[in-house]
This record gives C-alpha cells, structure tokens and sequence, in this order.
C-alpha cells in the first residue's frame, strides 16, 4: 500500500496567497507605462498617442472604469484602441463610460475577436502549448460589436478594420491604415496593401494581433509605427524570465513594450483587463501607454 505523501501547509499558503495577489492585487494595480518614440522629422512638434487594448470590460468593473476615466486628463493627441475591449454583452455603455472623458479627442480603432465572440470556460493551461487561434466554435457573433463601434464612431474615432484614413493629430498630417483581428483569420491586408502616402508627416498601423507576417507587410509598405494588443503581455510571467506565452506569432521578447520590426517601430500594449474566465494577472501589471512621438536624432 502506497503511503500518503504530506504537503505542507505552508505550500497551500503560499498557493492562495498567490492566488490572492494575481487575481485581486495585481489585476487591478493599473499602471501607465510612458515610452519616447524617435519616429518624426526634426522640427516637427511631438505629439501624444494613448494606446489602450484588451479591457474585456464587463459592466461590474467599477475600479477599471474609473481608471480609465482619469486617463482624461492627459490629454492625448490622439487615442488608439486595438480590440478586445467588451467581454459581456451588456459592457457597451460600462466601455463608453469608461471611455467618455477621451472621446472628445481624435481616436482610432479596431476589433479583437473577444469584442464579436463572448468568452466561454477553458483550461487556461492550454495556452502552454498551442494558441487559440481559430479555435472558436461559434459561427455567429454573440456580443454586440456593432453597437461597439458605432458608440465610439458616433464621437468621431475612426473605424480601422481593414481600411485606411488621413487624419489630423496635433501638428501632423497622420496616415493610418488598420486591419481587423488575425487572430480570427479576419485581417484583409490586401484591402490596405500598397506603399504608404510619402506626403504624410506619419504613417501609423493598427492591428490587434501581432502577428509578424502582417507587421512586415506593414513595414513593407512605409509604415513607420505599428499598435497592437492581444498578448496581455503574457498574462502569467515568471519574474526575471519574463512571458511563457504570446498567444501568437510574435516572439517572447516583444510580448509587451516599444521594440522595432523591419525597420518600423512596434508597441504592443500588454493591456488593461483580463478574460473572466481567467482573471488573474501575475509580474504582468495590467496597462495603457503613452507614446510621446520625437523627432529622430
């Protein structure tokens, strides 16, 4: 007969002490990351870009709404969203709330797969070894991702998915083009395809998945500055190592933060929220960057 083998209880402690930390400490310690972008020509004036992704907002997260609401007072130039910001079908005036005191400046923004399909119970684990890249069973979007972006557009923010726009920020003259959510096999690259307007003073990509394929693409064509979101930074990281898991194509090392990629600069926002079913953050706090754009040296 096979003995017992005895866990401390000092083990359980430390387990649910843990819990505890990433899934009601850091999940809601917000932070506001701030990186210099040398992306301009000299002379030009910088200009302030708020990039905010991945809320998964549902209605009852008074702490993040708030939070977000404070983001008024910067001031941006310009606000990018890059998706996944309702994971409830009733979130859409709790996101608008949310987003009320940045409405009123210019915006840009484009779909995550969690803004059309609701979030459904899973093994987090998964993610270890494969990503959720089309894994989703339903056929119908089941969260109201019109009413989303029609709330956000009626306010002036441009739709992004799979289009182009010219838009004024600050002194600049800014092109845009943006695609819809790769992850989901959504993103029409070919419907932006082609060389960036050269008489633009920035010429700026949005995307919700970093995926490197579309990113060179971007970068191929001018694109001077790539936004994107989706990899919560790892969600779950080993302090000193870093993220386990990107949940897409890019590399650990540009999981989260200001990196370059063929020649552009690439900012992916580790995000701000979580999915219900896995609401724990752990040497991941969640985020919004402000991007102050310089001119090159």
């Amino acid at each position: 007969m096979r003995k017992a083998v005895a866990v401390p209880l000092s083990v359980f402690g430390l387990g649910l002490a843990g819990l505890t930390y990433a899934s009601v400490v850091e999940r809601n310690w917000f932070r506001l990351r701030r990186f210099d972008v040398p992306v301009l020509e000299r002379g030009q004036r910088p200009v302030r870009i708020l990039h905010l992704s991945d809320l998964h907002l549902t209605p009852g997260r008074s702490m993040l709404i708030n939070w977000v609401r404070s983001l008024g007072s910067l001031e941006p130039d310009l606000v990018v969203n890059t998706g996944d910001s309702i994971a409830h079908p009733d979130a859409v005036p709790s996101l608008l709330h949310a987003l009320e005191p940045l409405l009123s400046r210019p915006g840009l923004f484009v779909y995550g797969s969690n803004d059309l399909y609701a979030p459904k119970p899973k093994n987090p684990a998964r993610y270890l070894w494969r990503t959720s890249k089309n894994e989703r069973r339903q056929h119908v979007p089941s969260l109201p991702w019109e009413e989303l972006g029609a709330g956000m557009a009626a306010e002036g923010w441009l739709d992004m998915n799979n289009t182009t726009a010219r838009i004024k920020v600050g002194d600049l003259d800014v092109a845009v083009a943006g695609i819809h959510d790769s992850h989901i096999s959504r993103d029409r690259y070919d419907l932006v395809a082609g060389p960036a307007p050269s008489d633009a003073d920035l010429r700026l990509g949005v995307m919700h998945s970093p995926e490197p394929r579309n990113m060179s693409l971007f970068a191929a064509d001018g694109y001077e500055l790539l936004l994107a979101g989706h990899t919560h930074g790892g969600q779950l990281c080993v302090p000193f190592y870093g993220a386990l898991v990107t949940n897409c194509g890019i590399d650990r090392a540009r999981v989260k933060g200001l990196s370059r990629h063929d020649g552009a600069w690439l900012h992916v926002s580790a995000g701000l929220g979580t999915s219900p079913y896995a609401p724990a953050r752990f040497a991941c706090f969640p985020e919004a960057t402000l991007l102050t754009l310089v001119p090159r040296r």
